[in-house]
């Protein structure tokens, strides 16, 4: 029989889906395990052999622990709304839920075919009107929730109300806005329905404010820091600015700390953990202010609030930054500096938030021409804008410290702007930023202070004037919560005299409405303003035609969706009660399935999803539906499998020829990867190249030559690195009359350079290919054979037919021509020897996430059989089980054949035993004044003695020896036999 994997694999795949194997159950005495991927977007392009990295990896976990005896929950869907999708419906009008469905048919297609043990009876769409309803139910309970920092809790809007009765909000301790005004409880009973929703709006945990906001034109829509890379749009590469919109937030800040104190209690890599902690940024200073004296008279006129975790250098201040987008730029800018101002403001606008944190090399910056009153001192201190503050950190303002700070010192250098020593330090040269190893000088009461008493010394005095006070900052921002574009969970929400209101939990979902085109509207509103049937009822409580809007019983609707992390921020607890139809998940699902035991996805995601996603469980904690403070106990962050991108390379030149050649249309040029910078060879080349196209035949001279790479399909190229010409000169209509400079065999050599895989870089290998060739098992097998799961490792197809022969050869040990070959014979020692010792090693990799090193195993267990002609029941049965994780197809057939009924999924994982491993006996190198001549094979039970007597009579001593009798023996027992003399 031979090891025909087509069938195999398509066999197995439909008694899987046709019995259901995987599906897990929410009602078992198993111990639970729940395993994770995070869940794709459905692109377009579909899958290349780098995506299924990580499902593999996490399909070994879930097998594994399916053999050990645990109900196991690996669960997967589509993380289905995305601009993607949005933008081919504009650029077709194709509606985006066509799109979806048919790029998710795809994906289904591919994953299938790799052999996966995922439930796909829990499936969830994020864009399926069942699975957002949830997602707006949740936005509704943020809405109606505000943060106690009393109880350290979310808890209901409600419980606030009842205190702003009774006792005003004078003494509430909540998470808010800035500047929130206090107001007595008569004054709270008195207000009109109206503005006592506006009060509530400032401490609600999900907001509409104004706030600065990345734009894209390009795109239309807001976008989160992390859909920013370098300045520019993710999606597109599109410009973006810095532009001030309503938006909705989530108030997320409120979490900072509970979000940084659970990085303990979960078992991430450091290098994440860290990302998150410098997101959070939790800084411990004081927040200061100064008047603002611009005008003629010298009299406060504004307040200029700070953040600084160095208060102790306050006596330092010479200037302050405002950040360009900080309200009160405008209001203090003298009409002398107000060109000037407004021009440094647009320009900062076009770069991003990340763009300005790292560009710590340009110095830029305009003075207002404002000036504010040191608190202590009261001397005058000029206020400036630049772009190295952030209107979102801190207060969009910085007391400018020159003698301590680094950025500061530049700045004031760079606009001659004074610089006072208050250290016992030379600053001629750097500012001196440490904490330690000072005292402080002319700082009028905290003379000869170091830090620390400074610190609580300058605090207490701020309090005493007050002009500030200790506070404890975090560089974590509200997360806007608004995008402009159609395809997304539209908001649950319709406003009633400009304020939002909540449509009540049973009338959920509110659909997307139809649109006739999904560009914003002519007058600038998002594309929901496009559609003709979007405004409320409230007496009918359902979507009615907007010509009925009266603002009376009829509402117009939210026209904004929600961003792309909303659906995914929860995802994984519908996974645990897919199919209820009432509630996300039951009580009792949600309890036992708890949180995620192993979660396996991309490290890109650390400041995004994963931050997203813990700060929405620990809500629904506080809401009393989350079982656990954290979602996902562990996380791995799988790395990315490379593409071996392949080029060709153009060359340009310049001529000095005859006058009609500038005229001639030249075709493209292409030379060979070893001669491009050979550029003596390709001058003689090229002239003769360009003499033949000019038609008048007349002497060209090649003056300059350049040559640039160009990606060419990598599957236009052999193993050779050789460049099918011929298909390449029909892949594109501009290389149809392409010329090639080749190699003296007339040969075309590619250049190559490993890449991130990619469409555009046209070096993606696309796993329905090696499935088809080679087999799903050969895949699973090569992906983890190729490095360890967290490093980048580059593709390289060619390498696959070992691991493909390895399969091959696991076969054998069960098949000849003829069929089965198993026997009942007992093995020998030697291969309960190589069983034993893979059932150890595998155990030890999975529970260690360290693959690669099991395929290794695998290769060494099936050579050693295959030399000990081993086809033996008791070997290879549980050989089958431990293969079974890696290569289900194979070791599913071969668990069949060998008289089984049934799936080998749920047999029990073979237990190494101690006793197989021990070793018996050991083979000695012998030799003769250190030079080893031979060995031997002896029983390690031996004294030494005996060894040496059985070496002394062994024929090879004898004839190493030639009648002479040795000076010494040495013998060290398990390891050497040297004969000297």
């Amino acid at each position: 029989m031979k090891y025909f994997h087509e069938k195999i694999e398509e066999k197995w795949q439909q008694y899987w889906a046709k019995n259901q194997t995987f599906a897990a159950s929410n009602n078992s005495h198993k111990p639970k395990y729940y395993m994770l991927d995070m869940f794709p977007y459905p692109s377009g392009a579909g899958l290349h052999v780098g995506h299924p990295l990580g499902y593999i990896a996490s399909d070994i976990v879930a097998r594994f622990k399916r053999h050990k005896g645990f109900n196991v929950l690996h669960p997967q869907g589509y993380d289905s709304f995305g601009l993607p999708a949005e933008q081919y419906a504009i650029q077709t009008g194709q509606h985006p839920e066509k799109t979806t469905r048919e790029n998710i048919a795809r994906y289904r297609e591919q994953l299938d075919k790799i052999g996966f043990s995922f439930d796909w009876s829990r499936e969830v769409r994020t864009s399926d009107p069942g699975y957002y309803k949830h997602t707006q139910w949740i936005f509704i309970q943020l809405f109606n929730s505000w943060y106690n920092k009393d109880t350290d809790q979310a808890e209901d809007i409600s419980t606030l109300v009842s205190i702003f009765e009774i006792a005003g909000n004078a003494t509430v301790h909540a998470v808010c806005d800035d500047n929130v005004e206090i107001f007595f409880p008569s004054e709270w009973n008195a207000f009109s329905e109206e503005e006592k929703q506006r009060r509530l709006l400032q401490y609600r945990l999900t907001y509409l404010a104004e706030t600065e906001v990345n734009w894209c034109p390009a795109l239309g829509t807001v976008l989160a820091n992390d859909e920013i890379v370098n300045g520019v749009s993710e999606r597109g590469g599109h410009p973006v600015i810095r532009k001030k919109m309503t938006q909705w937030s989530m108030r997320i800040s409120a979490y900072a700390e509970r979000l940084l104190q659970g990085l303990e209690t979960i078992d991430w890599s450091e290098s994440i953990k860290e990302s998150q902690r410098n997101w959070i940024g939790k800084s411990v200073g004081a927040s200061v202010s100064f008047n603002v004296l611009h005008n003629s008279l010298g009299e406060p006129s504004f307040k200029i609030d700070v953040f600084t975790t160095r208060p102790d250098t306050i006596f330092g201040v010479t200037f302050m930054t405002l950040a360009p987008e900080h309200e009160l730029v405008a209001k203090i800018t003298t009409a002398e500096q107000k060109t000037a101002v407004e021009n440094y403001i647009e320009a900062t606008a076009k770069r991003s938030e990340r763009e300005r944190m790292a560009d710590v090399k340009t110095i830029s910056g305009v003075f207002t021409g404002a000036y504010a009153e040191h608190p202590f001192t009261k001397e005058p201190i000029p206020v400036w804008i630049g772009d190295y503050v952030l209107a979102g950190y801190g207060t969009g303002a910085v007391m400018a410290v020159p003698a301590g700070d680094e950025r500061d010192y530049a700045f004031a250098k760079h606009f001659n702007i004074p610089i006072k020593n208050i250290f016992d330090k030379d600053i001629s040269e750097a500012a001196f930023g440490a904490k330690e190893g000072f005292i402080l000088e002319n700082s009028d009461f905290l003379n000869g202070l170091g830090y620390k008493d400074a610190t609580k010394k300058i605090i207490a005095q701020l309090e005493a004037i007050g002009h500030g006070k200790g506070k404890t900052n975090y560089r974590l921002r509200d997360a806007v919560f608004s995008r402009q574009r159609y395809w997304g969970e539209p908001f649950p929400v319709y406003y009633v005299n400009g304020l939002p209101q909540m449509i009540d939990n049973k009338h959920l979902p509110i659909v997307l409405p139809e649109v006739e085109k999904y560009l914003p509207t002519e007058d600038g509103q998002p594309p929901l303003g496009n559609a003709s049937f979007w405004a409320w009822d409230t007496a009918n409580n359902q979507v009615v035609s907007n010509e009925f809007i009266d603002n009376e019983t009829v509402f117009p609707l939210e026209l904004n969706t929600m961003p792309g992390w909303a659906g995914s921020s929860w995802y994984w607890m519908r996974y645990m009660d897919a199919h209820n139809d009432t509630e996300f998940a039951g009580k009792e699902a949600l309890k036992y399935w708890e949180n995620v035991d192993l979660y396996i996805g991309g490290s890109e995601h650390a400041t995004g999803h994963l931050l997203y996603s813990r700060f929405w469980n620990k809500f629904l904690k506080d809401l009393g539906y989350a079982p656990t403070e954290e979602p996902f106990k562990k996380l791995i962050n799988q790395g990315m499998i490379l593409g071996m991108s392949a080029f060709v390379y153009k060359v340009s030149w310049s001529i000095y020829s005859a006058k009609d050649a500038n005229n001639v249309r030249l075709p493209a040029i292409f030379v060979s990867n070893s001669i491009k910078d050979k550029k003596d060879i390709l001058k003689i080349e090229l002239e003769k190249i360009l003499k033949d196209l000019f038609s008048n035949k007349e002497w060209v001279d090649v003056l300059a030559i350049e040559t640039s790479p160009r990606h060419v399909d990598v599957s236009l190229v052999n193993s050779s690195e050789e460049l099918d010409v011929e298909k390449f000169k029909n892949s594109r209509e501009e290389y149809k009359n392409a010329i090639f400079i080749t190699e003296e065999n007339g040969k075309y050599i590619v250049g190559r350079e490993v890449e991130k895989m990619s469409k555009s870089k046209y070096n993606v290998v696309n796993p329905d290919d090696i499935c088809n060739d080679y087999g799903a098992d050969t895949l699973r097998l090569y992906e983890m054979f190729l490095g360890p799961l967290e490093q980048a490792k580059p593709w390289n197809t060619a390498g696959i037919t070992g691991v493909s022969g390895f399969l091959k050869k696991l076969w054998r040990l069960y098949f000849d021509d003829n069929g089965l070959i198993v026997t009942n014979e007992e093995p020998t020692a030697e291969m309960y020897k190589s069983l034993h010792k893979t059932i150890k090693k595998v155990t030890e990799d999975i529970e260690n996430f360290s693959f690669n090193t099991s395929v290794s195993q695998f290769m060494i267990c099936v050579n050693e059989l295959a030399q000990l002609k081993c086809n033996h029941r008791k070997i290879l049965e549980p050989l089958a089980i431990v293969v079974s994780p890696y290569a289900p197809h194979i070791a599913e057939e071969l668990w069949s054949q060998l008289g089984h009924e049934g799936s080998i999924s749920t047999v029990d994982f073979p237990v190494y035993e101690e006793k197989y491993l021990i070793e018996s006996e050991k083979e000695y190198p012998v030799s003769f004044n250190g030079k080893m001549r031979f060995t031997i094979k002896l029983p390690l039970d031996l004294t030494p003695k005996q060894i040496e007597e059985i070496v002394m009579a062994d024929e090879r001593t004898l004839k190493q020896l030639e009648g002479r009798i040795p000076n010494k023996v040495i013998i060290v027992p398990g390891k050497v036999i040297n004969l000297v003399g």
